[in-house]
């Protein structure tokens, strides 16, 4: 795989309303591990999608040297598929079967081709990701996010690609699954190009590429060395601003003491001297302005989220939810008791059940066994699938629909604060990145009438780059209520001050305590 490469050439990409999202973009990544980083919105996603083919650039052109795999962000979750129609191997069983029981027709060994160790590789394949023990036959709606997730990747694996695109892979994956993600990537030799907020997987690359809308400036080492050169850049920049800025007054007074000074013929010629260079200070300063990066964060403040210290918000006794293949909780049951602002971490491998849990907590599916009791029902509920708003309609208008008495200007207002300013608060939500769309939802929810005073969140940093996964603490940072969130990322968990940490794991759900660092 060591001429494993990717090019694209002069590529240009609007969306239908003319939005420009690239403008001859060109570069090229060879043999490696390169991680694709950028703000939420800046078209990573689509990047992948151009290079996949499911987009078409309106210039341009994308050459790969060799098979393509790609894994894209939003997998389906529930469906009717198999898992061996999932890793496209159905066909080629079904055709083994055949001839294993005498039917020699020519088509099943058309079908086959070289692939007559399909159901040894599959299995090698799905065992190296964590999946052991998982049946060809069972169907996708019976597994977890991260088992989808794993899935996904063992199907791209198996077409045993030279360039493999990988879109957030470590979404709602635990962390035995991420470590194997990690090894395996660790072991790839062909060309790589990744999309993740993971910061331990961006550690794992060879170089990072910083997506612009016209270029792609590549970072040779990990993302712990960009960090360290985008701080370097960033001192020079804001140096080269203060030192702009006092050339910028000093011209200015200078100016001012010419127009004051002597003859009015000599002050004239001067003054036009000088007027030249105080514009030449200022397209300086202007220059080194657009240097200085914009770090935008959400300030917010959250009064009706308010939850007094010794209120009972929920109370579940007993809890049992069967699915049709597995039971999620078994007897004696589940205990769970919520108090006060509280901030609770749910942790447990794949499949344990964990947004099964959170579905049950917000009256989504029914119980086998056992009872919960709400406290005014007040409970927010954001599913890995961000499908609480209308998608048809924009953020402004989704935004008056939770909050039907504020005025128009409060909205607009609070719309700001989680930066949909301008023509971004007119935007669709189905146009949105998964940032965006999170920031959008976030913002419906946290300022709803009446306010939320127990939030669940499932997997809540999928799909955002670090900058959205900082506005997002920062979001939280301001909630007032309880909230119990569902999440893989240690880092995320303790920067949002998580207290109380449970974990569930065959069907029991117990007190744990903070991971050990």
């Amino acid at each position: 795989m060591s001429d494993a490469s990717l090019i694209c050439s002069n590529l240009s990409f609007s969306w239908p309303d003319d939005t420009p999202v690239f403008t001859g973009l060109s570069f090229t990544v060879g043999a490696g591990r390169t991680g694709l980083v950028a703000p939420n919105g800046s078209g990573k996603s689509t990047l992948l999608k151009l290079i996949a083919g499911e987009l078409r650039p309106a210039t341009g052109s994308v050459s790969v040297g060799g098979t393509l795999g790609y894994l894209p962000q939003s997998l389906p979750l529930t469906g009717d598929l198999s898992v061996a129609e999932v890793l496209g191997v159905d066909a080629v069983i079904r055709a083994l079967d055949a001839v294993e029981s005498g039917d020699v027709a020519e088509d099943h060994f058309a079908v086959i081709g070289d692939d007559w160790d399909i159901e040894e590789r599959t299995r090698a394949q799905l065992d190296r990701l964590g999946l052991e023990g998982l049946s060809l036959d069972r169907r996708i709606g019976t597994l977890s996010g991260g088992q989808v997730v794993s899935l996904g990747l063992a199907a791209q694996l198996l077409k045993r690609p030279d360039v493999l695109l990988l879109d957030e892979p470590t979404n709602n994956l635990d962390i035995d699954a991420r470590r194997t993600l990690h090894d395996t990537l660790e072991a790839w030799n062909g060309a790589l190009l990744l999309v993740s907020h993971d910061r331990a997987l961006l550690d794992r690359m060879d170089r990072i590429a910083e997506l612009h809308p016209d270029e792609l400036r590549l970072y040779g080492g990990n993302f712990t060395a960009y960090e360290e050169s985008v701080r370097a850049e960033q001192d020079v920049a804001e140096k080269n601003v203060r030192n702009a800025e006092q050339e910028l007054k000093r011209e200015k007074r200078e100016l001012q003491q010419a127009r004051e000074r002597g003859a009015q013929e000599s002050a004239g010629r001067a003054g036009q001297t000088h007027a030249a260079r105080v514009g030449d200070a200022k397209a300086r300063l202007d220059e080194a302005g657009r240097a200085v990066r914009d770090e935008q964060r959400i300030t917010l403040d959250l009064p009706d989220t308010d939850v007094p210290a010794g209120r009972t918000v929920l109370l579940g006794e007993r809890l049992q939810v069967r699915h049709t293949d597995r039971e999620q909780f078994t007897a004696p049951g589940v205990d769970l008791t919520i108090r006060g602002p509280e901030r609770i971490a749910l942790t447990g491998p794949n499949g344990a059940g964990k947004s099964t849990l959170l579905r049950v907590i917000n009256g989504d599916l029914p119980l086998d066994g056992g009872e919960i009791r709400r406290a005014d029902g007040r409970i927010a509920y954001l599913s890995q699938r961000l499908d609480l708003l209308d998608l048809d309609r924009t953020v402004a208008e989704n935004f008056a629909a939770f909050a039907p008495h504020r005025t128009e200007a409060e909205r607009m207002n609070l719309l700001a604060r989680f930066l949909f300013r301008g023509d971004r608060a007119h935007l669709p939500v189905g146009v949105l990145s998964g940032g965006e769309r999170l920031r959008a939802t976030l913002a419906c929810v946290l300022c709803a009438e009446p306010a939320p005073q127990l939030l669940l969140l499932d997997e809540p940093t999928n799909n955002l780059d670090l900058v959205s996964a900082d506005q997002l603490e920062s979001a939280l940072g301001s909630y007032r209520g309880a909230f119990v969130v569902v999440s893989h990322d240690e880092r995320f968990l303790r920067r949002i001050g998580v207290d109380r940490w449970l974990r569930l794991a065959d069907g029991q759900l117990v007190e744990s305590g903070a991971p050990q660092t």
